[in-house]
């Protein structure tokens, strides 16, 4: 099957940097409303069966344009919302980036028992996002949209994609409802095929895809 995690539309915390994971956290900015918008002619060209969206607020609203375009339903899943920032929460100074994004990279390099300060584990983190993309599989479509958040789908490719190194995830962000393409199941594994539009060449994501800077995850 054909896997597109898709991260949600411009917030308000976006623009400031903040690191804001709460449930259901804010809405999208007018830009971020006009990035959804955008969404759907993005991705005419991919036959979606499936959408999924995480508990936040940003997710669905990412996630509607392209439901009402394809006639579909958001199937809204806890597991899929942003890594749990626990004792970071709103802060967006350099250090507590730093902390935040080192410890969703170091679950990728496969250290998963490292624990957000004040929150979750990579384990735990890994664990309820495969629970839903074990389910998104199951539905049997060849093609399933996930709406989702920076720092998790980067964290999950880095960890879970045979040709996407930790190395590669802590490199490259993913912009505002930018895309990962993913290709594989559950059982057989998976292999990325884009990154934000970018053709994987070799071993490892092309340099090519090489975005900002770190405060764009959320």
């Amino acid at each position: 099957m054909r896997l597109l995690l898709i991260r949600h539309g411009q917030t308000p915390s976006n623009v400031i940097g903040a690191l804001d994971t709460a449930i259901p956290g804010p809405g999208l900015t007018d830009l971020g409303l006009e990035q959804a918008d955008a969404v759907p002619e993005a991705l005419v060209a991919e036959t979606i069966g499936a959408i999924f969206a995480s508990t936040q607020l940003r997710a669905q609203l990412t996630a509607a344009p392209l439901a009402e375009a394809r006639g579909l339903t958001v199937d809204i899943r806890s597991g899929l919302r942003e890594v749990d920032a626990g004792d970071l929460e709103m802060r967006n100074d350099d250090e507590a980036v730093r902390i935040y994004m080192e410890t969703v990279i170091a679950w990728a390099d496969g250290d998963v028992e490292r624990r957000m300060p004040g929150a979750e584990s990579g384990a735990e983190v890994y664990a309820r996002y495969d629970e839903v993309i074990a389910e998104a599989a199951a539905t049997g479509h060849s093609v399933v949209a996930i709406v989702s958040h920076g720092a998790i789908i980067r964290s999950w490719v880095g960890a879970r994609a045979e040709n996407v190194s930790a190395d590669f995830s802590a490199e490259h962000s993913l912009s505002n409802t930018g895309v990962v393409v993913l290709e594989g199941s559950p059982d057989s594994g998976w292999r990325a095929l884009t990154w934000m539009g970018q053709a994987i060449g070799g071993p490892t994501l092309d340099d090519a895809a090489h975005a900002g800077p770190a405060s764009e995850t959320r």
